[in-house]
């Protein structure tokens, strides 16, 4: 088993989330968090929670290391939408990467026409401030590496091409984009695509990606379509560290299924959804060592937040073997 989920269920439920007057009373739900380990040495996660009216809030997670989750009563600020120019309805699914001095976020914005990725820069997570869009083409589930490959800013995105269920658009392929300055993104074409009539028809990538000795290592999610509905499954890949367009290897299983009665039964039924990771700091080299430990935090069922652990080297093995 590559990943151990953490005992006693789920470690954020609609029960962790204070009421914040007027804009949020009686959460319905919080799901889908990025995740970063503090200056301090401590986890955050960033999380998507839905009000009764079906509106999306972002709100900051503290603890968690011990099933001390504690969400602090505030409402994460995002400013600067004005400037894309049309009505932007949802902020949500935060993936979060320390980019030199600062944290950059990633989200998924919802506007009339379809999807858009949005990067944001934040010093705390109390606010977000819009550095720009990916472009101009329905897509989602934008992840960024951290630092610049040679030479550029690389980050992966799941463009919107497939008819997924209940007319929501989909996709599968992922696909590799660069920039000089985060702001203006070019495609440098697909990294992966879904595998038909497999686990991970429709694919997006989850956290972002984490760097090794042996390539860049992306947990990213897959949807069965074939089976009447959709079930949500993590995987694994690995990239090459200096090309990241190169696909190494990939699992041939999915290494996390929805199999839990809270990862079954929700909103949206049989979903485990990866977001986020916990990782030490990395060495000298900009690596993690085989034997750290990496905790993966993911929507359940669109509804709560669950964490499973693994090891660096268990994630690289899970490759190999396929």
């Amino acid at each position: 088993m590559v990943f151990t989920r953490q005992p006693g269920g789920p470690v954020l439920t609609r029960d962790h989330v204070p009421d914040v007057p007027p804009d949020l009373i009686d959460a319905t739900s919080i799901f889908n968090p990025g995740a970063c380990r503090r200056e301090d040495g401590r986890p955050m996660l960033l999380a998507r929670v839905q009000t009764r009216g079906r509106r999306t809030l972002l709100m900051r997670v503290f603890g968690c290391q011990r099933g001390d989750c504690r969400v602090d009563r505030h409402l994460v600020e995002i400013v600067g939408l004005e400037a894309i120019g049309a009505p932007v309805h949802h902020v949500y699914d935060p993936r979060i990467t320390r980019l030199g001095d600062r944290w950059i976020v990633t989200c998924a914005l919802d506007l009339d026409d379809g999807g858009r990725v949005g990067l944001f820069a934040t010093d705390d997570f109390s606010r977000l401030e819009l550095i720009g869009l990916t472009g101009e083409r329905d897509t989602r589930n934008g992840v960024l590496f951290p630092g610049r490959i040679g030479g550029r800013y690389l980050l992966l995105e799941r463009p919107n091409t497939v008819a997924g269920g209940g007319g929501v658009a989909s996709g599968d392929t992922i696909e590799l984009l660069s920039s000089d300055d985060l702001a203006t993104w070019r495609s440098e074409g697909p990294v992966m695509q879904g595998r038909w009539r497999g686990w991970d028809e429709l694919i997006g990538p989850g956290p972002p990606p984490l760097p090794t000795a042996e390539g860049w290592l992306l947990i990213y999610h897959g949807v069965a379509t074939h089976l009447g509905g959709g079930i949500y499954q993590a995987g694994v890949a690995l990239l090459d560290r200096d090309d990241p367009g190169r696909l190494l290897a990939r699992t041939r299983d999915n290494v996390l299924e929805p199999r839990e009665p809270w990862e079954m039964i929700g909103q949206v039924p049989n979903v485990v959804f990866p977001t986020g990771l916990v990782t030490g700091p990395p060495r000298d080299d900009g690596t993690l060592p085989v034997g750290d430990e990496v905790t993966l935090v993911y929507g359940a069922a669109d509804t709560c937040v669950g964490a499973a652990t693994s090891t660096v080297g268990a994630l690289l093995e899970a490759c190999r073997r396929s």
